[in-house]
């Protein structure tokens, strides 16, 4: 289970094993009324970066809980945010 804490952390389950991962970054989509929240959990890719993870989740639940991207106009509006934020930088 995927957990959002208050501390800037995520614990994710990974091989079977809980990994704390650092929150990156977190956004809104209004429209789809749902939160977002960019993550890593500093493993780096076979591209020789870091990995990064995005998920939905309710702020308002007492456990908030990661859920999956599958929607392809939710993983377009996600890839708009991540070109947003790589042009801001």
């Amino acid at each position: 289970m995927e957990i959002v804490d208050e501390l800037g952390k995520i614990t994710i389950m990974k091989d079977g094993k809980p990994v704390d991962c650092e929150i990156l970054f977190t956004f809104e989509n209004e429209e789809l009324q749902k939160q977002y929240v960019g993550y890593t959990d500093h493993s780096i890719g076979t591209n020789g970066r870091k990995n990064i993870y995005i998920s939905s989740y309710n702020p308002l639940a007492d456990k908030k809980i990661l859920e999956d991207i599958t929607s392809p106009e939710e993983l377009e509006m996600v890839q708009d945010v991540l070109n947003q934020i790589a042009e801001e930088k």
